[in-house]
């Protein structure tokens, strides 16, 4: 699938790709030998004036990329072009670079310090969601439309119930994305297979003191094969990405010619195609729906990635690295259109409620049976309502008027009572109360998001 998405010039740009370029990388793998040198000349290990030479040299700024890029065609190796590099400026101090470090000691930290950026954005995206879908719940509260089961007419409901569902999901997958932090941006120093060997008993503080500068906790075994919680941020990812998709899919569907009760987005000039000048498709949501879908199928390579054979294998840390980086790619794609589809998406309540009485009032067959059957007992007042619901359903006969001529309805409800009965606004349950108080958990949480945002800043 293509980076670069077909509505790509009618959305902000999350910003996640840039943060996976290998400038950003290699800046981010030059901050954690920054911190290493740091936190080595802490504990004595190396001279206090090398630690602050190597950290004044560690940027990317200030080193040679044609210098690198020729090491790199040479040495084939990930990282030790830049170590070479950053040792070279940092002059005299450059002997203590990397010292007792291995390649994914850096890598890895440095790139969850990457993916921590992309995790900040993707909770201050999800806080726009949630306020937009606010606004939708009470917008739509007391919106009434067809609820839908197994693709056909249920019972009524409001669009701000619709809304309200997506909120409580949404909810959720900030409150994972919240637990998860400490466990997945962790710092990782232990050496060639993470026993410490290079440094001996002050590795693991080395390590605590490294992960202190970058402000994360270290790992309490820092093996190059413990990946199980890269592997959890991306199916966290894929989780996040499945209600965005499911967002998308409601919406894509709701817009059917044959259905018209919302739109997303759709600023003039839009073409919908090269040869038919009347379509308005649902671009947003079909980017929504593709990055979700490629989003689930990250999850599987992440768990495979896991499975690292001994104590270290290059293969699985590539399969990794992908798995992350697509997968964190994609939750922003995804999240961009999701925002820009919910704060602009168009209701039409006069196109649903003639979609509430398609049916001929058979949508109402739940109020009229439980009525009936305070008189008769819910058993037999289903079978009743059945017997003229299937009928008008099959032989396009007027439910009201089946009901009105059976004598077992007329001899407990009047002729008012089946017209009230029948009349959709009026079986809505808790809808409007259920959308409202969504909406108020929602602007709760963004409000959060915000305020952390300004901290964080």
């Amino acid at each position: 699938m293509s980076d670069q998405r077909s509505t790509a010039g009618r959305v902000p740009d999350s910003g996640i790709r840039a943060l996976f370029h290998r400038d950003a990388r290699w800046q981010a793998w030059l901050d954690v030998e920054a911190a290493l040198a740091r936190a080595q000349a802490e504990l004595g290990i190396i001279p206090s004036e090398a630690a602050e030479a190597i950290a004044r040299a560690a940027r990317l700024e200030l080193l040679d990329r044609a210098r690198i890029a020729e090491a790199a065609k040479r040495t084939s190796h990930t990282i030790v072009p830049l170590v070479w590099e950053l040792s070279r400026v940092a002059g005299d101090a450059g002997r203590w670079v990397h010292w007792g470090a291995t390649t994914q000691n850096i890598t890895q930290t440095g790139d969850l310090i990457v993916l921590r950026h992309a995790h900040r954005s993707f909770l201050g995206l999800i806080g726009q969601a949630l306020e937009a879908m606010a606004n939708l719940a009470e917008r739509g509260a007391d919106m009434v439309m067809p609820g839908r089961t197994h693709g056909q007419h249920a019972v009524p409901l409001t669009f701000g119930y619709k809304a309200a569902v997506w909120i409580d999901e949404t909810l959720r997958h900030v409150e994972r994305l919240r637990q998860v932090e400490p466990r997945v941006f962790v710092a990782m120093f232990g050496g060639g297979a993470g026993t410490f060997a290079s440094v001996g008993v002050q590795g693991p503080e080395i390590q605590a003191r490294m992960g202190a500068h970058l402000g994360m906790p270290p790992m309490r075994v820092p093996a190059r094969t413990v990946m199980d919680h890269l592997a959890e941020y991306v199916a966290l990812l894929g989780l996040l990405g499945t209600s965005c998709g499911k967002i998308g899919r409601e919406i894509y569907t709701l817009m059917k010619t044959e259905f018209g009760e919302v739109e997303e987005p759709l600023p003039p000039g839009t073409v919908g195609s090269s040869t038919m000048p009347q379509k308005r498709n649902p671009q947003l949501c079909q980017d929504i729906i593709a990055a979700a879908a490629e989003l689930r199928s990250l999850v599987a390579l992440g768990l495979e990635a896991a499975q690292t054979e001994h104590e270290a294998d290059r293969s699985n840390t590539l399969m990794m690295h992908e798995a992350v980086s697509r997968a964190a790619v994609l939750t922003g794609d995804a999240l961009v259109r999701v925002v820009e589809v919910l704060r602009s998406l168009k209701l039409d309540p006069g196109r649903m409620r003639r979609n509430l009485d398609l049916s001929g009032g058979l949508i109402m067959a739940e109020a009229v049976m439980l009525k009936l059957g305070e008189s008769v007992g819910r058993q037999h007042a289903h079978d009743v309502v059945y017997e003229a619901a299937q009928k008008a359903a099959v032989s396009g006969s007027s439910f009201a008027q089946l009901l009105a001529a059976d004598a077992r309805v007329t001899a407990h409800l009047r002729a008012e009572q089946i017209a009230g009965l029948l009349d959709p606004t009026g079986y809505i349950g808790l809808c409007p109360q259920i959308a409202h108080d969504a909406a108020e958990r929602a602007r709760e949480a963004a409000r959060a998001f915000a305020e952390g945002g300004r901290e964080n800043a």
